[in-house]
Protein backbone atom coordinates (compact mmCIF):
# COMPACT_ATOMS: atom_id res chain seq x y z
CA UNK A 1 0.00 0.00 0.00
CA UNK A 2 1.46 3.76 -0.51
CA UNK A 3 1.33 6.28 1.12
CA UNK A 4 0.55 9.71 -0.45
CA UNK A 5 2.10 13.16 0.77
CA UNK A 6 1.01 16.05 0.47
CA UNK A 7 2.76 19.24 -0.11
CA UNK A 8 2.43 21.72 2.86
CA UNK A 9 0.36 24.66 1.27
CA UNK A 10 -2.14 21.71 0.14
CA UNK A 11 -2.20 19.97 3.37
CA UNK A 12 -2.84 23.73 5.15
CA UNK A 13 -5.59 24.33 2.61
CA UNK A 14 -7.46 20.94 2.90
CA UNK A 15 -7.25 21.62 7.57
CA UNK A 16 -8.84 24.75 6.72
CA UNK A 17 -11.32 23.12 4.92
CA UNK A 18 -12.55 20.69 7.12
CA UNK A 19 -12.06 22.66 10.31
CA UNK A 20 -14.88 25.28 8.29
CA UNK A 21 -17.09 22.41 7.74
CA UNK A 22 -17.04 21.22 11.22
CA UNK A 23 -17.19 24.61 12.88
CA UNK A 24 -20.55 25.25 9.78
CA UNK A 25 -22.11 21.98 11.13
CA UNK A 26 -21.32 23.11 14.82
CA UNK A 27 -23.35 25.72 14.71
CA UNK A 28 -26.78 24.69 14.14
CA UNK A 29 -26.44 21.89 16.66
CA UNK A 30 -25.50 24.80 19.05
CA UNK A 31 -28.40 26.97 18.15
CA UNK A 32 -30.93 23.62 18.95
CA UNK A 33 -29.63 23.11 22.48
CA UNK A 34 -29.51 26.54 22.91
CA UNK A 35 -32.79 27.16 21.60
CA UNK A 36 -34.69 23.91 23.53
CA UNK A 37 -34.89 25.38 26.71
CA UNK A 38 -37.21 28.24 25.12
CA UNK A 39 -39.42 26.09 23.42
CA UNK A 40 -40.04 24.29 26.23
CA UNK A 41 -40.96 27.45 28.19
CA UNK A 42 -43.29 28.77 25.34
CA UNK A 43 -45.05 24.80 24.73
CA UNK A 44 -46.02 24.66 28.06
CA UNK A 45 -47.98 21.48 27.48
CA UNK A 46 -45.62 19.30 25.96
CA UNK A 47 -47.55 18.27 22.92
CA UNK A 48 -45.05 18.17 20.15
CA UNK A 49 -41.47 17.03 19.67
CA UNK A 50 -39.74 15.14 22.09
CA UNK A 51 -37.16 17.77 22.76
CA UNK A 52 -40.18 19.49 24.03
CA UNK A 53 -41.17 16.26 25.77
CA UNK A 54 -38.10 16.01 27.03
CA UNK A 55 -37.67 19.35 28.54
CA UNK A 56 -40.81 19.16 29.93
CA UNK A 57 -40.30 16.03 31.61
CA UNK A 58 -36.85 17.51 33.34
CA UNK A 59 -38.93 20.88 34.30
CA UNK A 60 -41.99 18.89 35.61
CA UNK A 61 -40.16 16.33 38.12
CA UNK A 62 -37.63 19.38 39.53
CA UNK A 63 -40.18 21.85 40.17
CA UNK A 64 -43.59 19.97 41.46
CA UNK A 65 -43.99 18.75 45.01
CA UNK A 66 -46.83 17.44 46.61
CA UNK A 67 -47.01 18.82 50.44
CA UNK A 68 -48.61 17.23 53.48
CA UNK A 69 -49.59 13.74 51.66
CA UNK A 70 -52.26 11.54 53.15
CA UNK A 71 -55.35 8.94 52.45
CA UNK A 72 -57.92 8.30 54.04
CA UNK A 73 -57.42 5.25 56.32
CA UNK A 74 -60.34 2.21 55.04
CA UNK A 75 -61.10 -1.51 55.33
CA UNK A 76 -61.52 -1.81 51.82
CA UNK A 77 -63.46 -0.27 48.74
CA UNK A 78 -61.88 3.22 47.77
CA UNK A 79 -60.11 6.20 49.87
CA UNK A 80 -59.00 9.41 48.50
CA UNK A 81 -55.51 10.72 48.04
CA UNK A 82 -55.35 14.40 49.67
CA UNK A 83 -52.40 16.91 49.73
CA UNK A 84 -51.17 20.35 48.14
CA UNK A 85 -49.29 19.84 44.81
CA UNK A 86 -47.33 22.92 44.04
CA UNK A 87 -46.12 24.05 40.62
CA UNK A 88 -42.67 25.95 40.58
CA UNK A 89 -42.15 26.12 37.24
CA UNK A 90 -42.30 28.90 34.88
CA UNK A 91 -44.85 26.89 32.95
CA UNK A 92 -48.17 25.52 33.69
CA UNK A 93 -48.48 21.70 34.00
CA UNK A 94 -51.62 19.80 33.70
CA UNK A 95 -51.89 16.53 36.31
CA UNK A 96 -53.71 13.79 33.89
CA UNK A 97 -53.36 10.74 35.72
CA UNK A 98 -52.34 8.71 38.56
CA UNK A 99 -51.42 4.51 39.37
CA UNK A 100 -50.41 3.17 42.74
CA UNK A 101 -49.77 -0.55 43.55
CA UNK A 102 -52.57 0.13 46.15
CA UNK A 103 -55.39 0.17 44.64
CA UNK A 104 -56.51 -1.51 40.84
CA UNK A 105 -57.57 1.76 39.89
CA UNK A 106 -56.97 5.53 40.10
CA UNK A 107 -58.55 8.19 38.97
CA UNK A 108 -58.82 12.33 39.21
CA UNK A 109 -61.89 13.31 41.35
CA UNK A 110 -63.82 16.87 41.53
CA UNK A 111 -66.43 17.48 43.58
CA UNK A 112 -69.59 19.32 43.48
CA UNK A 113 -73.40 20.00 44.53
CA UNK A 114 -75.75 17.17 43.48
CA UNK A 115 -79.02 19.18 43.67
CA UNK A 116 -80.32 17.19 46.62
CA UNK A 117 -78.40 19.47 49.38
CA UNK A 118 -75.66 16.40 49.06
CA UNK A 119 -72.03 16.42 47.45
CA UNK A 120 -71.26 13.83 44.74
CA UNK A 121 -67.94 13.30 43.10
CA UNK A 122 -66.85 12.25 39.96
CA UNK A 123 -64.10 11.93 37.56
CA UNK A 124 -62.26 14.79 35.91
CA UNK A 125 -62.20 14.96 32.39
CA UNK A 126 -58.92 16.63 31.10
CA UNK A 127 -56.91 16.47 34.38
CA UNK A 128 -55.93 19.39 36.38
CA UNK A 129 -54.58 22.31 35.20
CA UNK A 130 -52.09 23.82 37.64
CA UNK A 131 -50.63 27.46 36.65
CA UNK A 132 -46.99 28.74 36.16
CA UNK A 133 -46.09 29.32 40.11
CA UNK A 134 -48.90 28.05 41.51
CA UNK A 135 -50.57 24.96 43.50
CA UNK A 136 -53.71 22.75 43.31
CA UNK A 137 -55.42 21.93 46.57
CA UNK A 138 -56.20 18.13 46.84
CA UNK A 139 -59.07 18.28 49.91
CA UNK A 140 -61.71 16.19 50.95
CA UNK A 141 -65.11 18.22 49.27
CA UNK A 142 -63.39 19.10 46.96
CA UNK A 143 -60.83 18.04 44.03
CA UNK A 144 -58.56 14.72 45.07
CA UNK A 145 -57.12 11.80 43.91
CA UNK A 146 -59.36 8.66 43.83
CA UNK A 147 -57.92 4.89 45.07
CA UNK A 148 -60.56 2.06 44.29
CA UNK A 149 -60.47 -1.20 44.02
CA UNK A 150 -57.99 -1.54 46.93
CA UNK A 151 -55.73 -4.29 47.08
CA UNK A 152 -55.12 -4.10 50.88
CA UNK A 153 -56.88 -2.15 53.69
CA UNK A 154 -55.65 1.11 53.94
CA UNK A 155 -54.87 1.49 58.37
CA UNK A 156 -53.71 4.68 60.24
CA UNK A 157 -49.70 4.78 59.76
CA UNK A 158 -49.63 3.18 56.57
CA UNK A 159 -47.67 4.52 53.66
CA UNK A 160 -48.88 4.69 50.43
CA UNK A 161 -47.15 4.69 46.64
CA UNK A 162 -48.28 6.63 44.69
CA UNK A 163 -47.26 7.89 40.80
CA UNK A 164 -49.09 11.03 39.84
CA UNK A 165 -48.71 11.25 35.87
CA UNK A 166 -48.20 15.19 34.03
CA UNK A 167 -49.19 15.68 30.02
CA UNK A 168 -46.22 15.47 28.19
CA UNK A 169 -45.15 12.17 30.40
CA UNK A 170 -43.35 13.13 33.49
CA UNK A 171 -44.36 11.77 36.42
CA UNK A 172 -43.68 12.34 40.06
CA UNK A 173 -43.38 9.20 42.45
CA UNK A 174 -45.03 10.39 46.09
CA UNK A 175 -45.53 8.93 49.45
CA UNK A 176 -48.50 9.34 50.99
CA UNK A 177 -48.90 8.87 55.25
CA UNK A 178 -52.79 7.03 56.16
CA UNK A 179 -54.72 8.62 58.27
CA UNK A 180 -58.13 8.40 60.19
CA UNK A 181 -60.82 10.93 59.15
CA UNK A 182 -64.52 10.85 59.59
CA UNK A 183 -65.21 13.78 56.85
CA UNK A 184 -64.84 12.56 52.48
CA UNK A 185 -68.50 10.66 52.71
CA UNK A 186 -69.12 12.25 49.31
CA UNK A 187 -71.28 9.82 46.96
CA UNK A 188 -69.61 8.73 43.70
CA UNK A 189 -70.87 9.29 40.68
CA UNK A 190 -69.24 7.23 38.11
CA UNK A 191 -69.39 8.97 34.60
CA UNK A 192 -70.18 5.27 32.85
CA UNK A 193 -73.79 5.23 34.69
CA UNK A 194 -72.74 1.90 37.07
CA UNK A 195 -73.11 1.47 40.31
CA UNK A 196 -70.12 1.35 42.23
Amino acid sequence: MSRTTLPPTLLRSSLSRRAALLGALALPLAACSAGGSDDAGSDGGGTGSSASDGATDAVDTATLSLADAWVKAVESGMSGLFGTLSNASSSAVTLVGAASSAAGMVQLHETNADGSGGMSMKEREGGFAIPAGGELRLEPGGDHIMLMDLTAPLLAGDAVDVTLHFAGGAELPVTATVKDFAGAQENYSPSDGSDE
